[in-house]
């Protein structure tokens, strides 16, 4: 794959590492062999970003996921500097763990709640984007039931801020295609600007057809990169 650029050249990209932070490394290979980008790990108690284009917010159990997951991390103190960068019209994408974190930072709207089976739950799912395209992504959490209220999911729907819903190969969205309970299937939301993003499946497990049968990943990644 040829080398991605953005408007302001090779991105300059940074992973954020909690304690209990386990796609992070993931997060670094895609990046660095798919589109030939050297990431910068930033560990979660470095005060300031290093001088950045994207930040990203890798899954994991930042934390051991104690208290409730995210709510210790998004008190880190390099998540006060991230705020700042979003709300400069950074683009930031969390995964996982990383949504988790985002909406309680409040850079996103909404919470994420234990799935409705009250298991863990670790699979391949089939999703649809926000452009109506089918991808497959591996999804693995305990506490990924996402969940609006009606007045905050008409806002999310009418501004077209979905991002990606769970499906099934051919797009429906039912309560048979939802892994979770979440709230109208939603795995994804942007917020109001699109330059935040936070999804629940891992695109970053999803890179090479050789692992796990599906290379969709690249997809979520690169639309990331284009939003810088």
């Amino acid at each position: 794959m040829n080398k991605r650029i953005s408007p302001v050249g090779t991105p300059r990209i940074g992973v954020m590492q909690f304690p209990g932070s386990n796609c992070d490394a993931d997060c670094v290979d895609a990046l660095s062999r798919h589109f030939k980008i050297e990431v910068e790990v930033v560990w979660h108690q470095t005060a300031e970003l290093p001088s950045l284009d994207a930040v990203i917010i890798p899954g994991g159990f930042s934390f051991g996921d104690y208290l409730r997951s995210g709510a210790l991390a998004a008190h880190s103190p390099i998540m006060n500097d991230v705020k700042r960068f979003a709300e400069r019209g950074g683009a930031v994408l969390g995964i996982c763990n990383g949504f988790q974190i985002l909406v309680e930072t409040g850079l996103l709207p909404g919470v994420l709640l234990k799935n409705n089976s009250r298991t863990f739950i670790c699979k391949k799912t089939a999703l649809i984007n926000h452009n109506k395209k089918i991808l497959k992504m591996p999804i693995a959490h305990g506490e990924g039931r996402y969940w609006i209220d009606e007045e905050g999911l008409l806002r999310l729907e009418g501004d077209g801020l979905v991002a990606f819903r769970y499906s099934d190969d051919y797009g429906a969205t039912g309560h048979a295609q939802n892994p979770n309970g979440s709230v109208a299937n939603i795995a994804g939301v942007f917020s109001q600007n699109k330059k935040v993003l936070g999804l629940m499946p891992h695109p970053e497990r999803a890179t090479d057809k050789i692992m796990g049968g599906s290379d969709d990943g690249l997809v979520v990644l690169e639309e990331f990169i284009r939003r810088i």
